[in-house]
């Protein structure tokens, strides 16, 4: 059971986890042992509530495939236990970003003394470099 609130809850039937060997080098222990994990979570097919179905959907996530599949690797340590438990707090992580309510972003506006400075400063800056040119004797 991976517990995402007090209320919500992914059973272990939902998430399917499927050993691979990892990439990269390692030596002749890397070539013999699968302990990298992939992790796949169908999402609309899970029993996740509507509202947390639509976060995740909405999200542009390139784990997220169109047909609402979560796939997360996990290859960063030696061994198998440690891949799955880390895949699984990343997918934790995902929905509970997922869900966070977002701030609502409102329209501002810039100083007068702020448009007034940025103005000077360019004026200045202008003057400094119309004096590099020719010299006039």
């Amino acid at each position: 059971m991976l517990k995402l609130s007090n209320a919500v809850e992914l059973a272990d039937w939902e998430i399917q986890i499927t050993q691979i060997r990892s990439q990269g080098a390692g030596g002749q222990n890397v070539n013999k042992v699968a302990s990298a994990v992939h992790l796949r979570f169908d999402v609309l097919h899970s029993t996740l509530p509507p509202f947390y179905k639509e976060r995740l959907m909405a999200l542009s996530d390139q784990r997220i495939s169109k047909d609402g599949v979560i796939v997360i690797k996990g290859q960063s340590f030696r061994t198998f236990e440690q891949n799955k438990e880390d895949a699984l707090n990343r997918l934790k992580t995902l929905i509970q970003e997922a869900i966070k309510p977002q701030k609502a972003r409102r329209p501002t506006r810039p100083t007068k003394s702020s448009q007034r400075r940025r103005v000077d400063n360019k004026t200045r800056r202008g003057e400094i470099k119309s004096l590099r040119g020719k010299v006039k004797t």
